[in-house]
């Protein structure tokens, strides 16, 4: 794996001023090839401003004084065949405000490139690992990234909904950011083209904690929504369940 980073160490700080507030997971399955992100912010919506996925090609996530422009293009890049990093560097040198953004990319061969430019809020900064990235500005402190990074670690046996899951999780527990969160998201995609997790919460005083709520519900429903395309006679979702024991 290569881990591109604004020619920085894979994990640093910065202590400029910038606006929002944001720490995001970005990971691709190593088994399964998935694609998925999770994060949480202070602002509301954050779901439908970070993530941008393609399934078999990548996952971007653009935060800070992000704009939402930069995920279509990074993906549009990584879709002609282009690798983290040199979209990442594509992407700098075409935004005059690349000082204010954070942005991570995953591949489709789990490399990947991350800057957080030194405008963002502090603590800033990003850590990596193989075929992840764990992200944050205006954080609580750097034990939010370190307590992400260190989910992501020790799970890596698990499915990629759940390890991503599980890092969001810690970085609101090890302080997420100081003014508290407002709201969260996960979305992975499966290699077939759809999304087999996309759950947003808009607005909620303890967003990752529902999240983790609403997780719970869906994720044993998870086998069924990924058979449901290929064979549409496999019945309503409520009787799937019922039949496995599964509290819908």
């Amino acid at each position: 794996m290569t881990d591109a980073a604004c020619a920085i160490p894979r994990t640093f700080r910065f202590e400029l001023g910038a606006y929002h507030h944001t720490f995001t997971a970005i990971a691709r399955c190593p088994r399964t090839g998935r694609l998925g992100i999770s994060v949480a912010t202070g602002e509301m919506g954050v779901g439908g401003r970070v993530p941008f996925i393609a399934p078999s090609v990548g996952a971007v996530a653009t935060q800070a004084n992000t704009d939402p422009r930069l995920g279509p293009l990074a993906i549009r890049l990584l879709d002609l065949g282009y690798p983290a990093a040199k979209v990442l560097s594509e992407i700098q040198a075409s935004d005059p405000y690349i000082g204010f953004r954070q942005i991570g990319i995953v591949d489709r061969w789990g490399h990947t490139a991350v800057c957080t430019g030194e405008n963002n809020t502090a603590w800033a900064g990003h850590l990596t690992g193989p075929g992840w990235i764990v992200m944050g500005n205006a954080l609580a402190g750097e034990q939010v990234a370190a307590a992400m990074a260190d989910a992501m670690a020790a799970t890596q046996a698990e499915d990629v909904e759940v390890r991503l899951m599980q890092a969001v999780e810690a970085g609101a527990a090890a302080g997420g950011q100081p003014d508290g969160q407002r709201s969260a998201g996960l979305l992975v995609y499966e290699n077939e083209g759809f999304a087999i997790v996309n759950l947003r919460v808009d607005e909620n005083p303890e967003p990752t904690a529902e999240l983790r709520r609403l997780f719970d519900k869906l994720y044993p429903l998870i086998p069924y929504y990924r058979e449901r395309p290929d064979n549409p006679t496999l019945g309503r979702v409520r009787d799937w369940a019922k039949a496995r024991g599964i509290d819908f």
